[in-house]
């Protein structure tokens, strides 16, 4: 029994093409202060760290601050063995989603973290060998034996 027919090519050009509206994060990640913390409690250790990320750069401009602190603070929970539980990590799995923090996620969110164009000029740039460079003129004596 045959399978399904093949997919137009006009199909298959929409679906391999890139995603409009995808939104380009820099890969060095956010510049600047790291924002107050928003909350009532202590700041946690990863607040600042969360904030250099290249995600950290559309949080920004999405005006994230208090869902960023909240996943710190459940984090902050995870962390603890006397605290955590399978909420907390439930909870934390849902908010690495949210704020587009694993790879699907970021698909899901078209987020991309733009390459670097200059490296990867530099490396396409690198100095080409032919065969007769890589050859070696052999020693005397071992060409005379």
């Amino acid at each position: 029994m045959p399978g399904p027919a093949p997919k137009s090519d006009d199909a298959r050009r929409r679906r391999n093409a890139p995603m409009a509206n995808t939104v380009k994060l820099p890969s060095e990640g956010r510049d600047g202060e790291t924002p107050l913390w928003p909350l009532s409690t202590s700041e946690p250790p990863t607040w600042a760290e969360l904030w250099t990320t290249p995600q950290a750069v559309a949080w920004e401009r999405l005006g994230w601050t208090r869902v960023v602190a909240r996943y710190a603070e459940v984090v902050r929970m995870c962390e603890n063995p006397e605290a955590m539980s399978v909420g907390f990590l439930a909870e934390a799995r849902q908010l690495e989603d949210r704020l587009g923090l694993t790879p699907m996620a970021m698909l899901r969110l078209r987020w991309e973290v733009a390459s670097d164009e200059v490296a990867e000029q530099r490396v396409t740039k690198a100095p080409k060998t032919t065969a007769r460079g890589r050859l070696k003129v052999a020693d005397n004596a071992v060409a005379g034996s």
